[in-house]
């Protein structure tokens, strides 16, 4: 230490510890990719600290001549649906299938049918003069028109002219179509989608474009016995009805092979997804606090869980459903007997149950209305022979009355 900073006086601190004559400024630390963080900020342990150095916001930069790129902010990761929370129907989120966009419904670009039919008379014309133009008419026909034979024979003019008739009679009736009620059109150009039709009466389509027809009428299909297993592992045979109808003609006609086929392999692989959430009967021999629970007999909400998961599974195509219920839900053959009997046996005990709680409740206001009205006066002994005596006096009454 210089002999000048040691002659300096310092003034005594209460505990007696020397204090510095001027206090020295915060230090920071700098880069070229941070603001100024002054140093007391990273290494402070409590978070009111009354020392505080305003800062600006800092911003991270690419550095110059490093070709470093910045980071880009990564999307949160969605999280799971538990299945408590997404009920009987769905218990997580389930991808959907991507589809071009382009194939989003649009109206065509259609002419009434009568612009078809002045085209085409209008084509049919022409070509009758040219040919007569040409000198090409045929004898009866220049009778049955009153015209003269004239003609200077045929020429470049000619050709063209019955070339370019011909082409706008065949333009004109190749277009015309019938539109009819429930039923749509999906035109395509060379593959590419041009738009849907509609509309019904005589409308005139572009003979260029190729129409496919799409029925968009409301309509139902009963599947064949499909196999299937409850919660437990039970084999099942199970027979759905759906009601669907086509909701956007391209994406049915264009974004999948065959949408009919599409939708029985939803049908049948939304069915084995629903089914197996749920038992097919509640016997809970055992727990008798559970025979309440929900089972695949529940027709409605077996009903409703189907239609929700059948109709995410086929939207992306184009089609609707309106409801898919179960109309039949029976064991397997091979498991049929077994499962009867165990119904059987269930049902069996459940009403033996129920005799027994029956007669215990009789014996006990039997026993109790004797001993609080003073007719009896009894011991345990005593009391233990009653009670067994009312319990099969009752118990045999009620089996003779079955």
């Amino acid at each position: 230490m210089s002999a000048t900073a040691a002659s300096q006086p310092q003034s005594p601190r209460p505990g007696g510890a020397p204090e510095q004559a001027a206090a020295r400024p915060p230090r920071v630390i700098q880069s070229e990719a941070t603001t100024e963080i002054p140093v007391h900020l990273l290494f402070r342990d409590d978070p009111d600290d009354p020392v505080a150095v305003p800062l600006p916001p800092a911003v991270v930069r690419r550095r110059r001549g490093t070709g470093e790129q910045p980071r880009t902010p990564r999307r949160p990761a969605p999280t799971p649906t538990s299945a408590s929370e997404a009920g009987p129907a769905e218990s997580a989120a389930r991808p959907v299938p991507d589809l071009d966009p382009s194939l989003a419904e649009r109206r065509a670009r259609v002419l009434p049918g009568l612009a078809g039919v002045l085209g085409g008379c209008a084509g049919v014309a022409g070509c009758t003069l040219s040919l007569w133009w040409a000198g090409m008419l045929p004898e009866p026909a220049l009778r049955a028109a009153g015209l003269d034979g004239g003609g200077t024979g045929p020429g470049p003019a000619q050709w063209a002219s019955l070339a370019a008739s011909g082409t706008l009679g065949l333009f004109g009736f190749g277009g015309l179509a019938r539109g009819r009620v429930g039923r749509a059109w999906v035109l395509s150009l060379f593959g590419r989608y041009r738009g849907t039709v509609r509309r019904t009466g005589l409308l005139w389509v572009n003979p260029l474009l190729l129409r496919r027809r799409v029925d968009v009428r409301l309509r139902h299909w009963r599947s064949e016995p499909m196999p299937a297993v409850d919660r437990d592992g039970v084999a099942l045979r199970v027979v759905v009805l759906v009601v669907w109808r086509v909701k956007d003609p391209a994406r049915a006609t264009l974004a999948v092979e065959d949408h009919q086929e599409y939708l029985r392999e939803c049908v049948e692989a939304a069915t084995a997804r629903v089914l197996s959430r749920l038992p097919a009967d509640a016997f809970h021999d055992d727990a008798p606090a559970l025979r309440d629970a929900p089972t695949l007999r529940d027709a409605d909400a077996v009903g409703a869980a189907l239609t929700r998961a059948l109709a995410a599974d086929v939207e992306a195509v184009g089609v609707e459903v309106f409801s898919a219920r179960p109309t039949r839900i029976e064991y397997a053959p091979e498991v049929a007997a077994a499962m009867r009997r165990r119904r059987v046996a269930a049902l069996d005990a459940r009403h033996r149950d129920t005799v027994l709680t029956s007669v215990v409740d009789s014996v006990e206001d039997t026993v109790t209305r004797l001993t609080t009205r003073g007719l009896v006066e009894l011991d345990d002994y005593e009391r233990k022979a009653l009670v067994k005596d009312l319990t099969v006096a009752f118990y045999t009454g009620h089996g003779e009355h079955r």
